[in-house]
C-alpha cells in the first residue's frame, strides 16, 4: 500500500485520486467495506463486496483499472453480464454498487457516464425490468404447511416461525433478527396477546423500531415455543442441529429451505415449492390483505413499505 507524505491533510482530492490508482483495488474495497460498516445493512456490503470483486477480476482479465474505472469498461461488464444471463435486477445492483465505491472515495462516478447510460438501456430492453416474484404463501397454503407440522420441538419451532412469519410479514433479515426479550404479553378482559418489537428494518435504518401485534393461534403457537427455549437465549427464531438440538440463532438464508421442506412434507406440488422462498410468506399475506379488502395505505404500514408501486409487485399476481 502507498505510504502518504507527511503533508498529507494538504492533499487536493486529485492528488488522492492518483494515489489510490496505486493501490490494489481488492484492497482499497476491503477498506472502504470496512469503513462503512454498520454504517450499511449487511446484506448491502455483502452485495457490494460480491459484485465489485466481479467486476475488478473483469477488468484485469482486460487489463483495464477497477478504481477508477472507465465507462467504457463499465459498458463491457454489463454486456458481459448480459451475456452470462444475470438479471437486470442482478445487473443494476452491480452497477449501483460500482457507482457507491467510487463516490465512497471521492471518485468521479463512471456510471453516469452516457455509454454506460446507453448500455443500460440496451440491457433492459434485452431483457426487461422486471424482477422475478417470489411464489406466494398465503392463508390457504399456510394452513396446509401447518398440518405438516407436530409437537416435536422442531415442529413447534416450525409453527412458529410459520405464524410469526405471516402474521408480521417479516422479511427473512427481520424474523431472524428478532429477539425474546422483545416479546411483550399482556393480558386485556383476561385474555393474552402478543406483540413482538421489530427494532430495525430495510426501511428503518434508524431503529426507530415497530411494534407488531399477533393473531390469537401466532400467540399460542410462539408461547408454546419459548417454553422449550433455553435460558438466556437471545434470538426468538433459532435453528436447529439434526439431533433437534436447539443452536442460538438462524441465518436469513436457511428460512427459505425450511419454508420449502414444510412444504414438502405438506405434500404441495412441485411446481409450488420451487417458487418459495424466505419472501413467500410476505407476499402471500399481502395478497391477503388486499383480498380481504385492505386500503394501501393499511398495506402500506403493516408491510412497512415505503412505495406503493412496490407493494402492487407483491399483488399482481393475485
Amino acid at each position: 500500500m502507498t505510504n502518504l507524505p507527511n503533508n498529507a491533510s494538504a492533499l487536493t482530492h486529485a492528488n488522492l485520486n492518483d494515489l489510490k490508482i496505486r493501490i490494489d483495488p481488492r484492497e482499497l474495497l476491503a477498506n472502504t467495506l470496512e469503513k462503512i460498516e454498520g454504517a450499511y445493512a449487511y446484506a448491502s456490503i455483502r452485495a457490494y463486496r460480491a459484485d465489485f470483486n466481479t467486476f475488478i477480476q473483469f477488468c484485469e482479465d482486460c487489463n483495464e483499472e477497477s478504481l477508477p474505472a472507465l465507462p467504457l469498461s463499465i459498458a463491457n461488464f454489463i454486456i458481459k453480464l448480459s451475456n452470462d444471463k444475470r438479471s437486470s435486477a442482478g445487473i443494476r445492483r452491480a452497477i449501483c454498487g460500482i457507482s457507491t465505491i467510487h463516490k465512497l472515495n471521492r471518485m468521479d462516478d463512471p456510471t453516469k457516464d452516457p455509454d454506460v447510460t446507453i448500455e443500460m438501456r440496451r440491457m433492459h430492453r434485452k431483457l426487461g425490468r422486471s424482477a422475478k416474484q417470489a411464489g406466494s404463501i398465503n392463508l390457504n397454503t399456510l394452513d396446509q404447511m401447518l398440518l405438516a407440522t407436530d409437537d416435536s420441538i422442531r415442529g413447534l419451532r416450525d409453527k412458529a416461525l410459520l405464524l410469526v412469519a405471516y402474521d408480521t410479514l417479516c422479511r427473512r433479515s427481520e424474523l431472524v433478527s428478532l429477539q425474546v426479550k422483545d416479546v411483550k404479553i399482556t393480558i386485556k378482559n383476561g385474555v393474552e396477546s402478543t406483540s413482538i418489537l421489530l427494532r430495525k428494518s430495510k426501511t428503518d435504518q434508524d431503529s426507530m423500531g415497530k411494534w407488531l401485534r399477533l393473531s390469537e393461534r401466532a400467540h399460542l403457537a410462539l408461547i408454546a415455543w419459548m417454553k422449550e427455549l433455553p435460558a438466556g437465549q437471545e434470538k426468538l427464531i433459532t435453528g436447529m442441529s439434526r439431533s433437534g438440538d436447539i443452536s442460538p440463532d438462524l441465518g436469513g438464508g436457511q428460512v427459505n429451505r425450511i419454508y420449502k421442506r414444510i412444504a414438502r412434507a405438506a405434500g404441495l406440488d412441485e411446481s409450488v415449492i420451487k417458487g418459495i422462498s424466505g419472501h413467500s410468506m410476505r407476499v402471500g399475506a399481502a395478497q391477503d390483505l388486499l383480498s380481504s379488502g385492505a386500503s394501501m395505505p393499511i398495506m402500506m404500514q403493516r408491510g412497512r413499505w415505503s412505495k406503493s408501486d412496490t407493494v402492487m409487485r407483491y399483488v399482481e399476481h393475485i
